[in-house]
């Protein structure tokens, strides 16, 4: 069977419209068990926009991943089930870890509209779908197993390396989200969506033995220790115009403080195109 782009164009189409029919059930579920007036605020809506987007990174790379073009009948069927999974990955994975970030008091803080809280999550839905999306790969239930096993890692990482991060700051992310300082939430989106770009950079390439594997995705992991001297250095000394300092200083105070929400972006971005240099580069 011929593999063409209008071929792997229209399974990338059904797979993510599908997939979308699938997440908007899914949140209409979801809205039942709720009451009225916590199905539609700005912090739920933008949880929605976490995982429209992850839903978007999953599908592609399913269909990339998945589709090869030698038989349909096996196209459709390794597209559905990488496809399922990774809906789950996102949904089941990402939304049991949500209930552990600030404290486990996320779900409170949705309820009632904080923004901050919004941002934070829909951060965590998408660095899941950006680690899902590397993971979903094969042709095989060993190539499944591969799948999870590698997911499961990326996210211990991702959880470990997020947290070594956060904990240079002075000010505690956790108490600053939860009243409602947005600056302190777009810093928290920046460093967690871009600790997913580099861990999954580690999950690329083919498997070829668990040392091997293991000892390459250690390797391109720890690129995340860069983001330390982007925030101390480039964002704080270059990119502010303060004396850079090893923890804290006035991007700490313009976030913690002030609740600079230029400056809390500005930092965003700056984690962000670094992860993407590097995530391209190494």
């Amino acid at each position: 069977m011929e593999h063409g782009t209008r071929y792997v164009a229209l399974f990338g189409a059904g797979t993510i419209l599908s997939m979308l029919v699938v997440l908007r059930v899914i949140q209409r579920v979801r809205a039942r068990s709720l009451p009225a007036d916590q199905v539609d605020n700005a912090a739920r809506r933008l949880l929605a926009v976490g995982e429209v987007l992850a839903t978007f990174l999953v599908g592609a790379a399913v269909v990339h991943h998945n589709v090869r073009g030698e038989s349909l009948q096996a196209d459709l069927a390794w597209t559905a089930a990488f496809a399922a999974l990774g809906l789950a990955m996102v949904q089941v994975v990402g939304g049991l870890s949500l209930r552990m970030l600030l404290r486990a008091r996320l779900p409170e803080e949705l309820a009632s509209g904080n923004v901050a809280a919004g941002v934070a999550a829909a951060s965590h839905l998408v660095a899941t779908g950006i680690l899902a999306s590397h993971a979903v790969a094969g042709h095989s239930l060993y190539a499944l197993g591969l799948a999870m096993a590698f997911f499961t890692l990326a996210l211990v990482a991702h959880g470990l390396f997020v947290a070594l991060f956060r904990a240079l700051t002075t000010y505690d992310d956790a108490e600053q989200i939860e009243g409602e300082n947005l600056a302190a939430g777009l810093s928290y989106a920046g460093v967690t969506v871009a600790v997913a770009v580099l861990i999954a950079r580690g999950l690329e390439g083919d498997f070829a033995g668990w040392w091997v594997s293991l000892r390459g995705f250690a390797g391109v992991a720890a690129w995340c220790l860069a983001l330390y001297p982007v925030r101390q250095i480039v964002v704080e000394g270059l990119l502010l115009g303060a004396r850079p300092s090893l923890r804290g200083g006035a991007l700490d105070k313009a976030i913690g403080t002030d609740r600079n929400e230029g400056m809390a972006a500005l930092e965003a971005t700056a984690y962000l195109g670094a992860a993407l240099a590097i995530a391209r580069l190494a």
